[in-house]
């Protein structure tokens, strides 16, 4: 049986500009999450002319939220928390997803067989993948769907 990200992919309906900030990509994670009824971890970033940017995940909000220079502070404990996460927060809110996003995503053909994504996915840890055709967004490729449409064909 040949399956290919054709067969596997699913529809992109919510996108993030450069300009957006993460705010407004908190709320775009939450509405997406609500129609789709699962939550959303990550969301494509595409330009003013529907390509791909880059790719903002909950790993790179979470990066930037988390202080920088821990590792030379000590440890998370030993650190005044005492209004310390309210103010990254804050800080958090206005920067744009632009400056937050990876730029350097691994996308894949339609027709790239459902091996080869398995094989991308876990080589480079990564979760979906988006699938293009020239510079044409046609869906996602999520590690979960993947593993969902393996179980199916044991």
């Amino acid at each position: 049986m040949e399956i290919s990200a054709r067969q596997v992919m699913s529809a992109i309906r919510h996108t993030l500009k450069p300009e957006d900030t993460i705010a407004d990509a908190v709320h775009c994670f939450r509405q997406a999450g609500r129609e789709d009824g699962k939550p959303v971890f990550g969301l494509l970033v595409t330009d003013e002319s529907q390509r791909l940017a880059g790719m903002l995940s909950m790993y790179d909000i979470l990066l930037f939220i988390r202080p920088k220079h821990i590792g030379i502070w000590g440890e998370m404990q030993d650190l005044q928390m005492e209004g310390l996460y309210d103010n990254l927060l804050q800080r958090a809110r206005a920067v744009q997803v632009g400056d937050l996003m990876s730029r350097d995503v691994v996308s894949i053909s339609p027709d790239t067989h459902i091996l080869v994504i398995i094989d991308i996915m876990l080589k480079r840890h990564i979760r979906r993948l988006p699938v293009l055709e020239g510079e044409k967004i046609l869906g996602m490729v999520y590690l979960s769907e993947v593993f969902n449409h393996v179980l199916q064909d044991i």
